[in-house]
């Protein structure tokens, strides 16, 4: 007997499956990217001039560069309107706004800039008013159904690390220890990093946040050693959701996520993150480091010494140097 097939439902079927196909090929480009910029109580001229700049630049370069819908970011600063002040309430309010429109692949960036503060118990960014302590951001976050990237860019940002950290999330800080109290210039090279080709590492066209986050803890290396200063700040990163942070040229197991977290929309032919040698990059910054940690600890090493340690060192660098050659070229 002849069957007769029923060439609607057939048709129905392959539109589904094509509709389906589709959402899994390009989960990218229905991915919603938010923004919260959170520029804090001034407490002077200076800082609120300053601070202004920042969160200028910033919201220019996720527009410009980034193709942020204007509408998904929102900016709250210290200043005379109400409805954009940086108090908790509008705060708590902006997130739960979010909350409603946000899902699962979508990614939030919250950016801090301004003062913070620790009294040994709680860590806390300065707003107009009442502050929020490091658990009340992270409880906040914790509604949230999307990523979240957070990058604390204020001075006493460290507990911020453990306070903040869970499964899809990413929390930078401008100071690896609460006691680093002095007013940071992390912001500054974190918003250059995300706008720069040279912190494009893998060379895809686009810049991660691990990237971003590895580019501007150079330049704040490199701002303090150019003025003979001890750095009074060193970022670290968490994405591993253990809440410990590690440095850019540290090895460990977080930049592993943050390196596929990107706040530009993704779009078809874009090449994809490559995680060899953005692995290679790492260590070549971590052997960096010990060439400038040796150099500090020569006065008190001997002559031979110094030397076998230098030539360690140098031949791991000629040898990272030469894969990484190898792996751009391929």
């Amino acid at each position: 007997m002849t069957t007769r097939r029923d060439f609607g439902a057939d048709v129905r079927l392959a539109v589904m499956f094509a509709a389906v196909s589709l959402a899994w090929c390009a989960p990218a480009l229905a991915q919603a990217r938010y923004a919260l910029i959170v520029s804090g109580a001034a407490g002077g001229q200076g800082y609120a001039d300053q601070y202004g700049r920042w969160t200028t630049e910033l919201s220019t370069v996720l527009v410009d560069r980034m193709k942020m819908d204007r509408e998904k970011i929102t900016i709250l600063k210290d200043g005379q309107d109400p409805a954009t002040a940086c108090t908790a309430a509008n705060v708590k309010r902006t997130v739960a706004a979010i909350r409603q429109r946000m899902g699962r692949d979508d990614v939030l960036f919250v950016m801090l800039i301004g003062h913070g503060t620790f009294d040994g118990i709680d860590a806390k960014f300065n707003l107009v008013g009442p502050d929020l302590e490091s658990a009340e951001w992270g409880a906040l976050f914790d509604a949230l159904p999307g990523r979240v990237v957070v990058v604390n860019t204020s001075p006493a940002s460290f507990p911020f690390l453990e306070r903040l950290a869970g499964p899809r999330r990413v929390v930078i800080t401008a100071t690896d220890t609460a006691a680093q109290r002095f007013d940071t210039v992390f912001p500054e090279y974190f918003i250059k990093a995300l706008q720069s080709e040279a912190a494009d590492l893998d060379k895809n066209g686009r810049v991660s946040i691990w990237e971003a986050f590895a580019a501007a803890a150079d330049g704040v290396r490199r701002y303090y050693q150019q003025r003979g200063q001890l750095a009074t700040e060193r970022p670290l990163l968490d994405d591993s959701g253990d809440g410990v942070g590690h440095e850019a040229n540290g090895a460990s197991d977080d930049g592993s996520a943050s390196s596929r977290v990107y706040l530009d929309q993704e779009l078809p032919g874009s090449a994809p993150t490559d995680e060899v040698l953005l692995q290679l990059l790492q260590k070549r910054a971590a052997l960096e480091s010990e060439v400038e940690d040796l150099r500090i600890r020569k006065t008190f090493m001997s002559p031979a010494d110094y030397q076998k340690e230098f030539e360690r060192i140098m031949v791991e660098l000629a040898k990272v140097g030469r894969d990484i050659r190898t792996r751009v070229k391929s």
